[in-house]
């Protein structure tokens, strides 16, 4: 189960007109921003990455705005792990959890996974918060990542994963976000 004091949300590539391209890609934005906004609920640190943004464009506005003005990665590598400034600050919070989420499924959500898992991180990415521009794509994306290992999930589920019970104080504010 994903943990609020061992997680960290990695937000992958949401940019440009990559973006607009991707299958269901409402249904994609509004889960990842549900996600990053529970992240700032149970305060998990946030990476965020663009794939050469020079020829790509930027993270999305309305991805961004949910950043609060943090720092987004720019890489080439389509792995985030080949990027030495996303190791330094994933390895800064050491956190062992990874959730992610983000696009292309089936290349550089599926790469990050790969890596972070043969560096020993738990691994779960979001199910309804990734996408490919087919669903072909999309599919063999999840399904590679769970024969590597990674835990397949859904928005919700990690939202209530972190907050275990609605005695908690966040429940209102998750249901806020889930509703």
């Amino acid at each position: 189960m994903v943990s609020r004091t061992a997680a960290v949300l990695i937000v992958i590539d949401i940019q440009g007109n990559l973006a607009q391209a991707m299958l269901d890609k409402e249904n994609l934005f509004a889960s990842a921003v549900k996600m990053i906004r529970g992240a700032h609920i149970f305060n998990l640190p946030v990476i965020a990455t663009e794939q050469i943004p020079e020829k790509l464009g930027r993270t999305i506005p309305q991805i961004n705005a949910e950043l609060n003005g943090g720092g987004i990665i720019s890489k080439e590598s389509f792995s985030c792990w080949g990027s030495d400034i996303f190791r330094q600050e994933l390895e800064a919070h050491s956190r062992r959890q990874a959730i992610v989420l983000g696009i292309e499924t089936h290349v550089c959500v599926y790469q990050t996974v790969l890596d972070l898992i043969a560096h020993g991180y738990d691994v779960h990415v979001v199910a309804d918060a990734v996408s490919s521009r087919t669903a072909a794509n999309r599919s063999i994306g999840l399904a590679r990542m769970q024969e590597a290992g990674a835990h397949i999930t859904s928005t919700e589920t990690v939202l209530f994963e972190m907050l275990r019970t609605a005695a908690d104080s966040k429940f209102k504010d998750v249901y806020k976000i889930v509703k």
